[in-house]
């Protein structure tokens, strides 16, 4: 394909490279069971595996934020440095599974290239379709959402084979995601670059009332959305124990949880531009809230019920994501929105440390009633967006 028919489909080569690059993310939960029965790995040990990866992408945001990565170059050339850079440090995780510590710092590394992939890819979408942000983001969280259900689809078609094989897939997929990006190139709709920045500018934006009322939505969302994916193979697991099934398939129920959020965020897209992002940011975040409430207090209901729930839980705790991002980036000074977005995404992501840690540190004592421990996150998320209205969003007719 050449370059022209790249930039004519340009969303679509983006979010397939997104698809690609986000599949490192979850890559060793995809295997954890595996991993827990092969190198006699906890809950415990997945969720600090786990953690590594977000204080990686942490580190690496607020890194891009502070040198003004995000805005002095290119973005396409950044992500796909990225994405060769995580290929090569996911790959070698294979050889350091049984050094634990080792395995951690690779996994943090894991996190540092994945903040070159996620914030990057979505000032990449604003570059290209500057004038159907809302719509176009969710197509881009929703393939950030297939990219983390990916590792367990790759474990669910390889059963029977060794663990480290759907992990070497996950690379060779990133490998695949940056070359796409890097044959595209940037868009030519950003500004030119604003020059040196400093981390202080990336933060300027958290001054503005509307802004930090809808990255306050976002940071309650990022407090019950990655604990929550972090906890759905174990969710599910005790689920096709009660129903005395076999073990395989949790791994495509697994995939099927939470690549059902591909669908949220395109619906959450697409119903955006009839009632706006701020519309379905409140009724996502209140609906898997609803579902946070509900789900230990009908711990005895049937297995299917239970799993029916899940896959709902699935569908709604990520529709309002791409939406946030849309609004935030609506709200972010223009000429600094690739730092803005990267700080945004850098404090959202370190509240899901605490959020990950109390969930698997706790599920051995408390199992289902440790999902209230993420009840915070769309309570205060909601709280934030109270008084917001939507009236200085983009009309529908122009986001169309």
């Amino acid at each position: 394909m050449n370059a022209t028919s790249l930039q004519r489909h340009a969303l679509t080569v983006i979010v397939l490279a997104q698809l690609c690059g986000t599949s490192l993310w979850f890559s060793v939960n995809g295997v954890g069971l595996s991993l827990s029965r092969d190198l006699g790995f906890s809950e415990v040990d997945l969720g600090r595996l786990t953690l590594a990866v977000q204080a990686g992408f942490i580190c690496g945001t607020l890194f891009i934020a502070a040198t003004g990565l995000a805005d002095r170059f290119r973005a396409s050339r950044i992500f796909a440095a990225s994405c060769l850079a995580g290929a090569l440090v996911n790959a070698a995780f294979v050889l350091a599974a049984t050094q634990f510590p080792l395995a951690v710092l690779l996994r943090f590394a894991t996190g540092l290239c994945l903040a070159g992939i996620y914030p990057l890819g979505m000032k990449l979408v604003i570059g290209w379709t500057p004038k159907h942000t809302g719509a176009a983001l969710s197509w881009l969280v929703g393939m950030l959402t297939l990219g983390t259900a990916l590792p367990h689809l790759l474990r669910g078609s390889t059963l029977g084979m060794p663990w480290e094989w759907p992990l070497l897939g996950a690379s060779l997929l990133a490998l695949l995601g940056g070359a796409m990006v890097l044959r595209l190139g940037d868009g030519p709709h950003l500004p030119p670059s604003a020059g040196k920045a400093r981390l202080s500018e990336g933060l300027a934006a958290l001054g503005v009332k509307r802004f930090r009322a809808v990255a306050g939505g976002y940071f309650g969302h990022c407090w019950e959305l990655y604990a929550f994916w972090m906890l759905t193979p174990f969710l599910v697991m005790r689920e096709v124990e009660r129903l005395m099934a076999s073990n395989d398939l949790v791994a495509w129920l697994s995939f099927g949880i939470i690549a059902l959020g591909l669908v949220g965020c395109v619906g959450g897209g697409w119903v955006s531009r009839h009632l706006g992002s701020l519309w379905v940011a409140r009724w996502a975040l209140t609906a898997s809230g609803m579902l946070c409430l509900a789900y230990p207090l009908l711990a005895w209901a049937p297995p299917g019920l239970l799993l029916a729930l899940l896959f709902l839980w699935g569908l709604t705790v990520i529709a309002d994501s791409p939406q946030f991002s849309a609004l935030a980036a609506a709200a972010a000074p223009r000429e600094r929105v690739g730092s803005t977005l990267a700080v945004m995404n850098a404090i959202g992501f370190a509240l899901t440390i605490p959020a990950i840690s109390l969930t698997t540190t706790l599920w051995s004592l408390q199992e289902l009633w440790v999902l209230w421990w993420l009840l915070p996150g769309p309570i205060l998320g909601l709280w934030a967006l109270r008084g917001v209205s939507g009236s200085a969003e983009p009309a529908p007719a122009r986001q169309a």
